[in-house]
């Protein structure tokens, strides 16, 4: 827990809201939103009801990647944290392979990954 406690955890909370936000603008279809959604299988129709698991999940899930990226900062462990990424990245794209996403739809969703995890690290050097 000693690991955990001495993370900045405002570069942790940036890096987690920021990435949230471009996920936002990655995935609408002023980006890559309606190729990634055609080779997803899923509709990019308004829904009825905000889908509140999916994003608190997404949230959840991009807070624990920044507090790796944070505990790894006060390693000096750059190279873990970019294996971190990685490892998320593939693993995200190992479970949409497995419902047949286009390939498409598999890069649009890793380099979400990975950049997500380029904002963390850039947060941990900046704040």
């Amino acid at each position: 827990m000693e690991e955990i406690a001495s993370v900045n955890t405002m570069a942790v909370v940036a890096g987690t809201v920021v990435s949230f936000m471009i996920g936002w603008f990655w995935y609408s279809p002023k980006c890559f939103g309606t190729k990634w959604a055609q080779g997803s299988g899923v509709s990019l129709e308004k829904p009825e009801k905000m889908p509140m698991f999916p994003m608190f999940a997404q949230l959840v899930s991009l807070f624990l990647m920044a507090l790796v990226i944070g505990v790894t900062a006060n390693a000096n462990a750059l190279t873990t944290a970019i294996l971190a990424i990685l490892a998320t990245a593939m693993v995200t794209v190992s479970g949409g392979a497995w419902t047949n996403k286009s390939s498409f739809a598999l890069g649009v969703d890793f380099f979400y990954i990975v950049v997500s995890g380029a904002v963390m690290i850039a947060a941990q050097g900046i704040l």
